[in-house]
């Protein structure tokens, strides 16, 4: 990953995060971890697509990482843009049931992933992130590419 796309896609994400999770992080008490959130997407090593400056999505098999839009292209179809890239990317990596991780709180997100045909699976993990909110696993079982 190039250090101009690091630093873009920590801005995509900083920018979706303070408008979509401010219930959850509240800046004024949780700044956005800008540094910790660059480190990771200088070091990430998965695969990523950006579309027009304004959305990414990022996948490591059998994980959607992140996929994140600015609030001026939410509704548009870019998230939806980046969903089937990201299905295709894990189909042809092999995998044969996709996973992620979504805020519990985050119920904007998690209606695009049940609309997709995600499924909460059971699982869940603790954000390593002040206020430490919590983490819901989903799945998606994949159908090979004819």
């Amino acid at each position: 990953m190039t250090e101009r796309d690091a630093a873009l896609l920590a801005e995509i994400q900083e920018e979706a995060s303070l408008a979509g999770l401010a219930h959850v992080y509240p800046p004024e008490l949780y700044p956005f971890p800008g540094e910790a959130v660059r480190k990771r997407w200088r070091e990430y090593a998965g695969e990523y697509r950006l579309v027009d400056d304004v959305g990414f999505v990022a996948v490591t098999p059998p994980w959607l990482e992140a996929l994140y839009v600015r609030p001026q292209a939410w509704g548009s179809g870019v998230a939806d843009e980046l969903h089937a890239w990201a299905i295709e990317e894990l189909r042809a990596a092999g995998v044969a049931t996709a996973r992620l991780w979504v805020l519990e709180a985050n119920a904007r997100a998690r209606r695009f992933y049940e609309r997709r045909g995600w499924c909460a699976d059971g699982t869940s993990r603790v954000v390593e992130f002040p206020p430490h909110p919590l983490d819901l696993g989903y799945s998606l079982t994949l159908q090979p590419t004819p």
